[in-house]
């Protein structure tokens, strides 16, 4: 089924991809604020949890699961690298392959993100019950499939 077509007529602020842009654009702003005494941005902060909760170890894995793509990744991690967040280290097995592992400061850094982050999300989810919060995700979900 096509919700869109040249056809019809079509308001880009009403179209879901301004919608779901421009509320990534306000929790990125908001996110960012919220980060600023930890010295990361929330981009940053996605690649650090990603590797706190084993999601990934490689700027390979890590594009991924972030749908980021791999030169801005390498841009990212290289600040990461600067702040002596993280290590990179080529894989003994396989010299192409780089891993990621988080430093001491690294670790603590995102030790405090869950004392920084669920503020800003769930100030824009206050007025959702439980039920719509959860239908929300398995609707972006399934947005996001392919």
């Amino acid at each position: 089924m096509n919700h869109y077509s040249k056809e019809t007529f079509f308001r880009p602020t009403q179209s879901v991809g301004f919608l779901i842009n421009k509320a990534r654009n306000i929790l990125t702003v908001e996110m960012d604020a919220a980060l600023k005494d930890l010295d990361i941005t929330s981009q940053q902060m996605g690649i650090l949890m990603s590797l706190t909760l084993g999601q990934a170890a490689t700027p390979f894995e890590l594009s991924k699961v972030l749908g980021i793509d791999t030169g801005l990744m390498t841009r990212m991690l290289d600040k990461l690298e600067a702040k002596e967040l993280l290590q990179r280290s080529r894989s003994l097995e396989d010299r192409r392959v780089v891993n990621l592992t988080l430093t001491e400061k690294g670790e603590e850094v995102a030790a405090r993100i869950p004392e920084v982050a669920p503020d800003v999300l769930n100030a824009h989810l206050k007025h959702f019950s439980k039920t719509e919060f959860e239908e929300l995700r398995r609707l972006l979900r399934k947005f996001l499939e392919e």
